[in-house]
């Protein structure tokens, strides 16, 4: 099939509207729908559809082969968005991120892992409020000395399900995102409790989980663990590497989680990040600089950084 993405991006009124990305090309979803004579699903919010994936996928890629044709002979005209300006793309129900699940970056973060046959992923909770666009600002807060940036593959959940066969597990992933894992390394660690760890608080400050640039389909892309990733910091490259070098895959992470509890449309994976990120090299973001994270086939997201001011 071919590929396409599916976008949310500010309309000329002021309004969020849901986009076909399609041979470089931004169109209208329900203006195409309209033109074209396709039903489309009752919430045609890029939110819904995703809460809605097992419903309305098949529709949703009927319209966009459709699309696609009749974008090239001319029948979409004043429906392809110009520079259009993306918002969010969907608002994640929960954010599950997996830690320490390359090699190279657990010996760059010092940390000892266990044989994976010993061992289980290791998950943690990300506020999705964190959430924001590409183009957007990340804040750093005042209290934070040490932030850093992590790429990672963010796997879209399209299809509940609880105690998932790993035989099983690619149907339940509706498709694929970008996602920048920032965290404060110093807040990550505190001495006033026996837990030595505080991953809420390290992770889920305001603006730390950039991500999109839009939603691509599972069956739009291959193998989950043959895409090329990367950031960069003020156009130098601190990470270069590739899902395939994950300790636990995409499967198995979705077998694990959904042991747990049951995995529903629209939450988000990240499934963990490279060797590269500023902790490893000893630098951190400061204000001014400019992130950008990439996945081949998927996009990039890019976002500039900015101390948090605070009026006295």
């Amino acid at each position: 099939m071919i590929w396409f993405a599916l976008a949310t991006y500010r309309a000329d009124d002021g309004a969020a509207r849901t986009g076909i990305v399609v041979d470089d090309h931004l169109i209208d979803l329900e203006g195409t729908a309209d033109r074209l004579g396709h039903a489309l699903p009752v919430d045609a919010t890029l939110d819904g559809i995703i809460r809605n994936w097992a419903e309305v996928d098949g529709s949703i890629k009927a319209l966009v082969a459709v699309a696609a044709d009749a974008l090239k002979d001319g029948r979409l005209s004043g429906l392809v968005v110009a520079d259009p300006s993306l918002l969010l793309p969907f608002h994640p129900r929960r954010v599950f991120a997996t830690a320490s699940n390359f090699i190279e970056h657990a010996n760059e973060m010092d940390t000892v892992l266990a044989e994976k046959v010993n061992s289980q992923p290791y998950v943690f909770m990300k506020s999705p409020d964190s959430a924001i666009a590409t183009g957007e600002t990340v804040v750093i807060p005042a209290q934070v000395e040490r932030a850093d940036w992590e790429v990672e593959l963010g796997v879209v959940i399209g299809k509940p399900g609880k105690r998932i066969a790993l035989a099983d597990a690619v149907h339940h992933i509706a498709g694929y995102i970008v996602v920048n894992d920032v965290s404060a390394r110093d807040q990550t660690r505190r001495n006033d409790f026996p837990f030595k760890h505080d991953w809420f608080r390290g992770k889920s400050y305001d603006t730390f989980l950039p991500l999109g640039p839009w939603f691509v389909p599972r069956d739009c892309l291959g193998d989950p663990h043959a895409f090329r990733m990367g950031l960069s910091v003020n156009g130098e490259t601190m990470q270069d590497g590739s899902t395939g070098e994950m300790i636990f895959n995409v499967f198995e992470q979705i077998q694990y989680l959904s042991a747990i509890l049951t995995l529903q449309p629209g939450d988000v994976i990240a499934t963990g990040t490279p060797a590269g990120v500023g902790m490893g090299r000893g630098v951190y973001l400061k204000d001014g600089d400019v992130m950008r994270a990439w996945i081949d086939g998927i996009g990039e997201i890019v976002n500039p950084v900015a101390a948090e001011r605070i009026e006295t």
